[in-house]
């Protein structure tokens, strides 16, 4: 008899301009999310720094930087600062639904809104409905959508100013794509808000963490998300918390002015996610 197989098999991508650093180019080792067990896979994975993108799991793996970091909040220890409890107050009021994953034309016209905004020019600008779709139902693993929407009117339901592709893993919810309308004039801090619902579900469920990807020392676009406390950070001897000292520093650090609304490099995508499926091209 022949053995099944028991480790997934990996594969490399060519080297491509890096979308957070200039001058850099980056590579991702990914392997397939498929049959029966690719949802322990993807645990298995989300745990030691991986992301998903539709039936992938992938994470950097640069030649000369170790620049993109996976963090992740612990949940049940998170305590708002000041300005978060702010974003909370002036957000209250959006009705919040869990959704199956499945691509609607109003999250569609969001997320083209939200990306010629904030990233304009970069490879996620280029989707189109299929591909939108793409990204939210090709999935093998337990995956939803957080829509918020503002309050009802006349009994319909109200305007959608934001979501969330979401997985659920075994030990909290990872992030996968979030997006917002970016010119609310009545609403600020959409985004910073969905983050701030997502840890208040997983304490809820009882989770220890959610995964926000990569946070990139060095690139203004990503320096949100030291914000968020306790966070962890993993490196070559696993997970380890930054000290207070550590993050008052960084946040410290973080300019209160908005974030530069710049071109994204040629090829870019947010967090790392590919644009398209065919940007994991083998090496």
């Amino acid at each position: 008899m022949t053995a099944p197989v028991r480790f997934p098999r990996f594969f490399v991508t060519s080297p491509a301009p890096c979308p957070y650093l200039p001058g850099k180019t980056e590579r991702k080792v990914f392997t397939e999310l498929k049959g029966e067990h690719a949802e322990a896979l993807n645990d298995a994975l989300g745990r030691i720094g991986f992301r998903r993108s539709q039936t992938v799991a992938y994470r950097p793996s640069c030649l000369d930087c170790r620049a993109c970091v996976s963090v992740r909040v612990v949940a049940d220890e998170f305590a708002p600062s000041s300005a978060q409890k702010r974003t909370i107050k002036s957000n209250r009021d959006l009705v919040v639904s869990e959704c199956r994953p499945w691509a609607t034309s109003e999250q569609f016209e969001l997320l083209q809104r939200y990306l010629q905004h904030r990233h304009p020019g970069g490879g996620m600008a280029a989707m189109d409905e299929i591909d939108y779709a793409d990204m939210v139902e090709h999935t093998a693993v337990s995956s939803f959508m957080v829509e918020y929407r503002e309050p009802s009117v006349d009994g319909m339901p109200g305007r959608l100013v934001g979501a969330c592709l979401t997985d659920r893993q075994g030990d909290g919810l990872s992030m996968i794509y979030s997006f917002y309308d970016p010119e609310h004039e009545a609403r600020s801090g959409l985004g910073n808000y969905i983050i701030l619902d997502h840890i208040g579900r997983t304490a809820q469920a009882g989770l220890p963490y959610v995964y926000l990807g990569y946070w990139v020392d060095g690139s203004q676009r990503m320096q949100y998300k030291i914000r968020y406390r306790p966070l962890e950070r993993l490196g070559p001897d696993g997970w380890r918390r930054f000290t207070e000292g550590e993050q008052a520093n960084l946040v410290a650090a973080v300019s209160t002015a908005a974030r530069e609304n710049v071109p994204a490099v040629d090829g870019a995508r947010k967090d790392g996610i590919a644009g398209r499926r065919k940007q994991l091209d083998l090496a």
